[in-house]
């Protein structure tokens, strides 16, 4: 027996459903010229998860952000700058009044816009395209000596439409990424005996100022030298003889990291002149990959990971290249696989 109850329900439920389409459309001017028109344009939301703890810490991380807006042809259209606290709000979004019925590219950055920024803006992005769009390390920050704590910088882009007939905001997310790096080198004597910072100088030299807007490559531009910005020395624990076990450090702050690139780490006896060691830091870095994430690339373990401490063991002043600590991690070493 057909239930006739059920069959008018389910016809007044789809009759309700239209009609609240329709009158969710012609709430603007999307059907008739005496309404307001309808709100063309994006809300973005910003997410930071591409890192070793995959989880989003964009409220967390970035205190400041700068959006540029490209259309289909490379040709900037405009752009926002937010540096207030609701950059700290999970919820929040970043809406931009863009015409309908066209294709955008939007391109953040995380930490440019901010007082203390280590990067700036190699040429106005309103006088450029997207192809053109560049941005460098300060000229403060390169070379300098002690080196420079480098403000965090992150960067995200997003091709996005806005449909013509769109009669709302269109939502979209831009993910982020970051450009910095720490890494910490310690130096530990076999032997337990303290090692002073200053018996040595530290350098990490790589080209890596210079990054493309359009895909945050890195574009050479010459091999600059980091210095560490903090040198010192670092208890960690005892060693069996009961005395405290007493490091060297040096933290170096540095831009992208890429992989099969030539950035070097040296280090040198202040005294003697002696070269202690002269590695390729990237290769080195990696080799913790091959160990935890076998099946993550190359380049997305450096752009993910972004704290770095190597221990480095000495034996009368001389390295002993036969196992580095990589964040806590002992790794072997084959010097013919660097």
């Amino acid at each position: 027996m057909i239930n006739i109850r059920r069959i008018l329900s389910r016809t007044f439920a789809a009759a309700a459903i239209a009609f609240a389409a329709v009158a969710g459309l012609s709430s603007c001017g999307a059907i008739k010229d005496d309404l307001p028109p309808c709100p063309e344009g994006v809300t973005l939301r910003f997410v930071f998860d591409y890192n070793m703890e995959f989880a989003n810490a964009f409220p967390s991380q970035v205190d400041c952000l700068t959006l540029l807006v490209y259309d289909n042809e490379g040709k900037y259209v405009t752009s926002r700058t937010e540096t207030s606290s609701v950059l700290a709000d999970e919820n929040w979004r970043m809406t931009v009044d863009l015409p309908a019925g066209k294709t955008y590219t939007f391109v953040a950055y995380g930490g440019l816009a901010c007082h203390d920024a280590s990067f700036h803006f190699v040429s106005q992005p309103a006088d450029g395209s997207l192809r053109s769009l560049q941005v460098g390390m300060n000229a403060d920050c390169i070379g300098a000596d002690p080196g420079v704590n480098l403000h965090q910088f992150f960067y995200g882009n997003l091709d996005l439409a806005v449909p013509a007939n769109a009669t709302d905001y269109t939502e979209g997310t831009v993910y982020m990424m970051r450009d910095t790096n720490s890494i910490r080198i310690l130096l530990q004597n076999l032997d337990g005996s303290p090692v002073k910072a200053e018996d040595f100088t530290f350098a990490l030299t790589a080209d890596n100022t210079l990054l493309s807007g359009a895909d945050n490559a890195v574009i050479p531009a010459g091999t600059t030298t980091y210095f560490p910005w903090a040198v010192g020395q670092a208890g960690v624990g005892t060693v069996e003889d009961g005395t405290d076990a007493v490091l060297a450090f040096a933290e170096f702050s540095t831009s992208r990291l890429i992989a099969e690139s030539g950035a070097r780490l040296e280090i040198t006896n202040a005294v003697s002149g002696e070269k202690v060691l002269s590695v390729p830091i990237v290769n080195y870095l990696l080799l913790l990959k091959s160990m935890q994430y076998e099946n993550m690339g190359a380049q997305e373990y450096l752009d993910r990971e972004h704290r770095w401490n190597v221990i480095l063991f000495l034996d009368n002043g001389r390295w002993i290249d036969t196992r580095i600590i990589i964040n806590d991690w002992i790794v072997r070493l084959n010097n013919a696989e660097l």
